[in-house]
């Protein structure tokens, strides 16, 4: 099994959504976080003064597959959530040894 953990605007929530749920993958966690990479933040007005905002908000959806079909999910969201500028965010895979389902106590693949 798989963890798919993908940084993304927020704004591209709904394609990577819809684009997902056409493949078949009906899960997903979201989370509002805030951070920065190489876009190091931007600078803004208010009321004349100038500051800069170093952690720009961002989501972070985390999504459970089967191995075989991380690199599906993968290319999945990269292609729903590009807009081809800096800030696009990032794709995190990682394995994962364990999963159980609360509700019915299933554990491995049949949790996911």
């Amino acid at each position: 099994m798989k963890k798919i953990e993908a940084i993304i605007r927020h704004h591209r929530l709904d394609e990577v959504k819809d684009a997902l749920t056409e493949k078949g993958f009906h899960g997903m966690t979201v989370t509002e976080v805030q951070g920065f990479g190489r876009h190091k933040g931007k600078t803004e007005t208010y009321r004349g003064a100038e500051y800069v905002v170093e952690f720009l908000p961002k989501l972070k959806i985390e999504v459970v597959v089967r191995a075989e079909d991380a690199q599906k999910v993968v290319e999945t969201i990269m292609n729903s959530a590009r807009t081809g500028n800096v800030g696009d965010g990032k794709i995190f895979v990682s394995d994962l040894t364990g999963i159980a389902r609360i509700r019915t106590g299933e554990s491995g693949t049949d949790a996911i």
